[in-house]
């Protein structure tokens, strides 16, 4: 069952249609700022991939992935969670050298999603990836690409506002660093939802870094794979939403398991059994290049950008009775 707030006296600054045009204008814009600031280029992605590969991106480890048979091959297929393990494939086929960097539309259905004002079971978002250097492969690097995304981010809230006057979001351009270790230690008694509330309430734009491997508590802030980002060098940008009074992420990145690191977090994870597959025997054996990625949600930022209080007044997706009649009782249009 999905769980609907509603903000006291909530209306749309855009009607529907404006909020169609603001979308892809909003894109349009993102894209190329984002661009500009990694030096990414734009690549075909797959939606779909077959599970034998060890390509696709298991998130937490518990959610299903969406599977099909193929008439003519009799092969199985999944549906994409995300393309992190595949960009990196991507960039080694395609001979892109270290500073460069691909970026791609992607697509997925996450059927075990819960489903509320931030969340629905479809995912859109701009998966991005670039090749790095041993040099650049620190905490230091990332912080910078972080600084680079947000103004990217801030840059076109900035063109839209221009062009829409009557929207009233406003963003915080300085990103606060923190780590999960250090929200833990000043929140003990909180969960790692309730510790991003209470930070980001106060710093606004907040990087939470080192994301996935246990705590001094023995618990991790949050579940990720073992197989894509280094737990000691990722993180999630996240930003407050000042309508919906809560930290809104807008991506999660990092940069990636190196042999070492992938090594070392498979076995914390109890998942030994990867290593045979194609990816991870090719990341053991050092035949990839280190790099570093993330996902930047097309939605979310939509969403945030275009003060909207609801996911699915940006997207098209399924929605269960009680929510499509809360969300017309209360002026929120759902596409």
């Amino acid at each position: 069952m999905s769980k609907v707030i509603v903000p006291q006296g909530y209306q749309s600054a855009l009607g529907m249609y404006d909020t169609q045009t603001a979308i892809s204008m909003l894109k349009r814009t993102f894209e190329e700022k984002l661009c500009l600031a990694l030096n990414l280029k734009r690549v075909s992605a797959p939606l779909f991939v077959d599970p034998t590969t060890g390509m696709n991106d298991d998130l937490s480890g518990v959610e299903r992935a969406v599977a099909f048979d193929i008439k003519e091959t009799g092969q199985t297929a999944v549906v994409v969670h995300s393309l992190a393990k595949w960009k990196r494939m991507a960039l080694h086929a395609y001979h892109f050298s270290a500073g460069e960097g691909l970026y791609t539309d992607m697509n997925a259905i996450r059927r075990d999603e819960e489903m509320d004002n931030l969340h629905s079971i479809y995912t859109d978002q701009w998966d991005w990836e670039k090749i790095i250097t041993p040099k650049t492969r620190n905490i230091e690097y990332l912080k910078t690409v972080v600084k680079c995304i947000v103004g990217a981010i801030c840059e076109t809230l900035d063109v839209l506002k221009c062009r829409y006057p009557q929207l009233n979001v406003r963003l915080e351009r300085e990103v606060t660093f923190v780590t999960s270790q250090e929200l833990e230690d000043m929140y003990p008694d909180k969960t790692g939802k309730e510790r991003e509330n209470l930070f980001l309430k106060e710093h606004k734009t907040v990087f939470i870094m080192q994301i996935g491997g246990k705590l001094r508590s023995g618990k991790p802030h949050d579940n990720r794979a073992p197989d894509y980002d280094d737990w000691s060098l990722n993180g999630d940008i996240m930003f407050w939403n000042e309508l919906l009074d809560c930290a809104f992420e807008i991506s999660s990145m990092g940069i990636r398991v190196d042999e070492k690191s992938l090594d070392a977090q498979l076995k914390a994870a109890g998942a030994d059994d990867r290593r045979t597959l194609p990816f991870h025997r090719q990341l053991l054996e050092g035949k990839l290049p280190l790099t570093m990625g993330g996902g930047i949600g097309q939605s979310r930022l939509s969403m945030l950008l275009l003060g909207k209080a609801h996911i699915g007044e940006v997207q098209v997706s399924l929605w269960d009775d009680d929510t499509k009649r809360i969300c017309k009782e209360n002026g929120i249009v759902l596409l």
